[in-house]
């Protein structure tokens, strides 16, 4: 049974099976869940099914004409029955080997086109999660399911569907031949089966016990590599001179990584030694047992020569079926896993009558509104405002006092526990998402952008804007001037995460970016905070314009900037403690009158220290 999200509370992960190193559990509706992917390409299984049949068939042909070889065309000296053997077993070698080719292309697409299913219908999944979800996963966690986990269903279909159904079509008609040519020698060859069933299943337990752990290291590695050479990383770790630290880290699990991995080559060699040696025990029966009965008279010399090469044919998919369990726990757990996101239903969804709602000239209302992020921590109390249409409404306070979570649940990024929020009298829940989030525009301090040019960057807003608005959305944010004095303009590429820009030129571009999406509500949130007074200056004049005549909610770091807010909302430890306009609020002599001495008092000793 699927179940909800985990809340605000935790991430809603069930402990795998898979991680504490047990068989993951094979239920009917964990099969049926897996048949449902490949029954779109059941036409295609189908064909290879029958392919696998021939080419089993096919297959014990060789060795049978070579006992009418050796029985016949030799000792005849007929050089035209041995020719018609030869080039009836080569023409059976080369059918097997055509028809193959068409096996591993039916094989390729049908696993390719499972992992193009499963990608697409994860991205689908993964972009209805909530932020609280995206907040909460652990780093790379979510690549690794999009890439490494759906990438390893690509060998489900080779390493189970197919090796098992060819494996048991070359049994079977490898042992109907050999029972039909001698069922006394077919009996003596399967008495050494036992002799190696039972190391290869040991074997093969070792084997992926060793690979889970050397996949483990693997995902250390990678963890090493993102954290510390990514930009962010890369940076801190630069500027705390940290770099012989880190690679002696990443050395050490390397060091563990290659360990591992030569002692699962090992493993292997040794088990193929014993493998080998096992199987040489039957052909060496045969040839005693067999040369007994050729001197009895009940068999002739191609028929032990031909058994004794069918006998290869049944050794081979007897270990290989033995070991099947191993990569059918190895799907089922990396299914598990993929499961494991699928069964994460997203809380913020649609209503069914959710409809579409014009939210210009709309008053915004929050009504007595609680959120909680964990269950031991409530994040914001009884919250109740009103933005009027055309006001500017501020948000002030100490940082974690709970101002952005207050903006993140306007466009339902996060889901409110109690309360509710009106635009225009109407319910958020009761309007579609997509209208609700494409009216409202966020600029928010650390503005993100792609690694691409900036027209791709602003083009994001309004994918049907002209050149002539892109323009203008960047000359109203004082940034055209700026990309025209690049050498290629707005086709210059701004790096990962726009680190080419400067904090200044990132936050007029997203200003540009919000213009052109030309939403009826605007949220800022601490847009200036971290900036130059040049780059603030500019980004002051860019969103007078940015706020003309819309509805907006502004959080604030610099007082200065929201002395002209129609309402000013001071919040602390999750509640608005005051409220009303700055002048207003300075006489109260409360939190604002302390926010306001302090940040005065800092300007000041900063002015002081610049003549010192």
């Amino acid at each position: 049974m699927s179940r909800m999200y985990g809340g605000p509370g935790g991430m809603g992960f069930n402990k795998m099976k898979f991680d504490d190193g047990t068989k993951p559990e094979i239920t009917k509706e964990m099969l049926r869940r897996i048949s449902a992917y490949f029954i779109p390409y059941w036409r295609q299984t189908a064909v290879v099914l029958v392919i696998l049949l021939i080419s089993s068939g096919l297959g014990v042909l060789p060795s049978i004409f070579i006992q009418h070889i050796v029985d016949d065309a030799l000792p005849n000296k007929d050089m035209r029955l041995l020719l018609e053997l030869v080039l009836i077993s080569l023409a059976a070698t080369v059918a097997s080997g055509l028809i193959g080719v068409l096996q591993s292309y039916l094989n390729s697409y049908i696993s390719q086109n499972i992992v193009y299913d499963m990608k697409n219908q994860m991205y689908r999944h993964l972009q209805k999660m909530p932020m609280q979800f995206y907040s909460n996963v652990k780093q790379g966690e979510v690549i690794t399911r999009m890439t490494s986990d759906i990438a390893g269903i690509q060998g489900v279909f080779n390493s189970t569907v197919v090796n098992f159904a060819s494996n048991l079509f070359i049994l079977a008609t490898t042992l109907g031949t050999l029972f039909v040519m001698n069922w006394k020698l077919a009996i003596l060859g399967m008495c050494v089966v036992p002799l190696f069933l039972v190391p290869t299943r040991k074997m093969g337990r070792v084997r992926w016990n060793i690979a889970k752990q050397t996949q483990e290291k693997m995902s250390e590695q990678n963890h090493i590599i993102q954290e510390t050479l990514s930009i962010s990383g890369y940076l801190l770790m630069k500027l705390f001179t940290k770099e012989q630290k880190e690679f002696e880290g990443f050395q050490a699990v390397n060091a563990e990584s290659t360990r591992l991995q030569i002692r699962e080559s090992m493993a292997g060699r040794w088990f193929m030694m014993l493998l080998t040696t096992f199987t040489t025990i039957g052909p060496m029966l045969i040839y005693l047992y067999g040369g007994y009965l050729y001197i009895q008279g009940e068999i002739t010399v191609g028929a032990i020569i031909s058994f004794v090469a069918l006998l290869g044919r049944v050794y081979g998919p007897f270990g290989q079926m033995t070991n099947l369990y191993v990569e059918i726990n190895r799907s089922i757990a990396l299914f598990e896993r993929i499961f494991d996101y699928f069964d994460m239903e997203p809380v913020i969804v649609n209503k069914p009558e959710a409809r579409d709602i014009d939210l210009a000239g709309a008053d915004i209302v929050y009504e007595d509104v609680s959120f909680t992020y964990q269950k031991d921590k409530q994040a914001l109390r009884h919250i109740s405002f009103r933005a009027a249409t055309g006001t500017m409404t501020a948000l002030v306070g100490p940082s974690g006092a709970g101002k952005t979570t207050i903006t993140n649940l306007l466009p339902r990024l996060y889901e409110r526990q109690s309360g509710a929020i009106r635009i225009g009298g109407t319910d958020i829940r009761d309007m579609t998402l997509e209208s609700l989030r494409s009216q409202i525009g966020l600029v928010t301090q650390d503005s993100y952008l792609f690694n691409g040019t900036i027209r791709e960057n602003l083009m994001y807003a309004n994918d049907e804007a002209t050149e002539e608005e892109m323009i203008a959305a960047c000359e109203a944010a004082y940034i055209h001037e700026f990309i025209m004095e690049l050498p290629e303009g707005y086709d210059t590429v701004v790096g990962n995460r726009g680190m080419k820009l400067s904090g200044g030129e990132k936050q007029r571009i997203a200003i540009a970016r919000v213009l052109l999406k030309d939403p009826a509500i605007i949220v800022m949130d601490e847009a200036t905070s971290s900036l130059d007074t040049v780059s603030e200056y500019y980004i002051q004049k860019a969103m007078s314009l940015l706020l003309q005549n819309k509805t907006s909610i502004v959080i604030a770091h610099r007082l200065s900037t929201i002395m002209a807010a129609d309402q000013i909302l001071v919040v602390q430890d999750g509640t608005i403690v005051e409220e009303g306009r700055h002048e207003e609020l300075l006489q109260l002599n409360g939190v604002y009158k302390d926010l306001h001495e302090k940040q005065f008092e800092r300007h000041l000793l900063t002015d002081k220290e610049k003549w010192l």
